[in-house]
């Protein structure tokens, strides 16, 4: 007899997303002739640089031809990519990460939901709250949690992220192994300095613990002041594994294109207290379970570090930065408590009751879908998040419709 993995079971009804999707699709059957304005999820809705387009085009032609013709690649990634993003996304910023210290991969949220799978099942983890629900899950499905209780695991310790604290969570309360961070913070849009990582740095560094570091949205950090990196403090090469992303600063949503930077200096421990090298753990993962990114779409991501991408991407984040300070300036007009907009292209906003009732109401009466709070935790109750990821037409559209609808 076949059996399953009885952590699945454990799992609440269902993913986030897909509930706001089957809500949206009722609403969609019921109203066929309404126009929708989604921001939801955060999907990009501009075209790819051209840059990245010229260089896409470029290495599709190699594949045409026998001479030019790429098969399988390194599963770490191609060196033109690695090296590229080493120099231009940390040695540029002062950060002593090399090129074999970097894995390409096809999502930030695969690399993010994987990473736990190389560490014990008994390990203590900690979620932050309101929390990316992938972080949560995943531990979920590998059987470190217990069941669900009133919204939360039994098992995980939740770093709580509040109006009290800006919602940056304060360190844990108690020892824990495994830290899930985000900065700029999905969903919140909350930053953090560089004196508040430091802390994290540190608390690592005492208790042999491991950072998560999820920087999908490091390109929208504007003020020099804030760090767009965890490396970027001082010692976090130690202790912290970083994810990063194209999908949002790039437009590689339907592309398909990240990378994990593993230093070579992160350690973890056998039972009996052995240090092993998380970096060849990783990798020994990574060549077992992944093929890496097709070769064209490595070209297209090395042509974000040229002098052209460069100048195309700022275009694209200046242009969805400007989405999310009219949101925040529309809400706030609207008597609403925001943060995020700044630094960040969410927009997190106080719904003045339940975030459900606040999604269906702009749903069914404004047809712009947002995303409820309660989603993302039990911190995240009585908010909701509104995506800047949309044409400035329809974000303009759309908070016309808000606004007459509250």
């Amino acid at each position: 007899m076949i059996k399953i993995n009885e952590n699945y079971k454990k799992l609440q009804a269902s993913y986030l997303f897909s509930d706001i999707a089957k809500r949206v699709a009722a609403f969609q059957q019921a109203n066929p002739d309404k126009h929708i304005i989604r921001l939801g999820i955060g999907d990009v809705t501009r075209a790819l640089p051209d840059a990245c387009i010229k260089a896409f085009h470029a290495a599709i032609d190699e594949m045409a031809n026998d001479a030019t013709f790429h098969g399988y690649g390194p599963e770490q990634g191609y060196d033109f990519l690695r090296k590229a993003i080493a120099e231009g996304d940390f040695q540029s910023r002062g950060c002593n990460i090399e090129a074999d210290e970097i894995f390409v991969s096809d999502g930030a949220k695969c690399d993010s939901g994987n990473f736990q799978e190389i560490f014990a099942n008994d390990i203590r983890v900690a979620i932050p709250d309101p929390v990316y629900p992938v972080y949560v899950d995943t531990n979920v499905m590998a059987g470190r949690t217990g069941e669900a209780e009133a919204g939360r695991y039994t098992g995980l310790t939740y770093l709580e992220g509040t109006r009290e604290n800006g919602f940056i969570p304060n360190l844990p309360s108690v020892p824990v192994d495994l830290i899930y961070l985000c900065f700029p913070n999905n969903p919140t849009g909350a930053t953090a300095t560089k004196e508040q990582l430091k802390q994290w740095v540190e608390y690592a560094k005492n208790n042999k613990a491991l950072i998560l570091f999820d920087a999908a949205y490091e390109a929208f950090v504007q003020d020099e002041r804030l760090p767009r990196s965890i490396y970027e403090i001082e010692g976090a090469e130690e202790v912290a594994v970083e994810f990063r992303s194209f999908s949002k600063n790039a437009g590689f949503t339907g592309t398909r294109c990240a990378y994990t930077v593993v230093p070579k200096a992160c350690k973890a421990y056998t039972t009996s207290g052995d240090a092993v090298s998380i970096q060849e753990l990783w990798n020994r993962r990574h060549t077992t379970k992944f093929n890496s990114v097709s070769y064209p779409v490595q070209r297209a991501a090395e042509a974000v570090y040229s002098e052209e991408g460069r100048t195309q991407i700022s275009e694209l984040v200046g242009y969805y930065l400007d989405n999310a300070k009219f949101i925040r300036e529309q809400m706030e007009g609207l008597g609403y408590n925001c943060i995020g907009g700044e630094n960040s292209p969410y927009i997190w906003i106080d719904a003045k009751g339940d975030s459900w009732d606040l999604f269906d109401m702009l749903l069914n009466k404004a047809g712009v879908v947002c995303t409820p709070g309660a989603g993302f935790g039990k911190c995240g109750e009585g908010y909701i998040r509104i995506s800047a990821f949309n044409s400035f037409e329809n974000v303009q559209d759309a908070m016309k419709r808000i606004s007459g609808a509250l």
